[in-house]
């Protein structure tokens, strides 16, 4: 088997967690032990209530990832052992991202591809560069993917897009995405860096307790087996009148100035 080379690196500044796929070579295509790394990595950051917000990107321009290392699938998928594994690893990262407490964002420059459709759909907030290009080749790889990616991307595009993206495994480009409803937002190449920080910092700077109580609102809405209950979404909502942040916002309110949060 070939040594897998690539890694996940979380860096924090500012409250912000960036968590970077670096495989560059192989345009950021994730081996099993980063996808168990990336889930770990995004673990930690949801009970860390430093964090504001999490972003996920990819090492370098020329992608944010291209899916699963496939070099690995001869040996990982020949064993039922190391199936389970794989499948876990996967599931277990993009569960981590769609059930985060905090705010995740997607940064998407390049190839977008598989697997790195999956992390990128269950991130609350998609923004890409209109070099980016999308494609979803399960059906020319013919491996199975999980219900879950599926729903999502139902959530996202709807039923019939959805279809389309499946049965013909077309590539589509970041202007598509953005008209469809994948991404939010597909900036010029030359702006991508500077307007996506843009649009980072701004979650970061909004009250972490409203925005917590908001996901699992979120979460309520859009139903899935992990769906937080009613209590629990209505109790998150009545902390945040109770909390310190509560009394700044309504006091940069008052003095026209920009609150400063603390996230209590």
């Amino acid at each position: 088997m070939e040594q897998a080379t690539g890694r996940v690196i979380a860096e924090t500044r500012a409250g912000i967690l960036k968590i970077r796929i670096a495989n560059s070579a192989r345009y950021n295509a994730l081996s099993m032990q980063m996808w168990e790394d990336l889930g770990a990595a995004v673990r930690n950051a949801s009970v860390d209530d430093a964090i504001r917000v999490v972003v996920l990107t990819g090492d370098g321009t020329r992608a944010f990832a291209a899916g699963a290392d496939i070099s690995e699938f001869e040996d990982f998928r020949s064993d039922p052992a190391l199936v389970q594994r794989f499948n876990a690893a996967i599931h277990g990262a993009t569960a981590a991202l769609a059930s985060c407490r905090h705010p995740t964002v997607a940064v998407i420059r390049g190839i977008c591809m598989g697997g790195g459709m999956s992390l990128a759909q269950a991130c609350d907030v998609r923004y890409c560069a209109d070099d980016a290009r999308f494609r979803m080749p399960a059906g020319r790889l013919g491996i199975g993917y999980e219900p879950a990616g599926i729903q999502r991307m139902v959530d996202m595009v709807g039923a019939a897009r959805t279809a389309d993206l499946f049965l013909t495994a077309r590539t589509f480009s970041g202007r598509e995405a953005e008209r469809i409803g994948y991404v939010q937002e597909c900036f010029p190449v030359e702006d991508f860096a500077a307007m996506s920080a843009a649009r980072v910092e701004t979650i970061a700077a909004m009250a972490p307790l409203t925005l917590r109580a908001f996901k699992l609102a979120l979460r309520a809405a859009t139903g899935g087996a992990d769906a937080p209950t009613s209590k629990a979404v209505e109790e998150a909502c009545l902390a945040c009148f109770d909390s310190v942040d509560y009394q700044e916002g309504q006091a940069a309110f008052r003095e026209k100035r920009e609150p400063r949060f603390q996230g209590r």
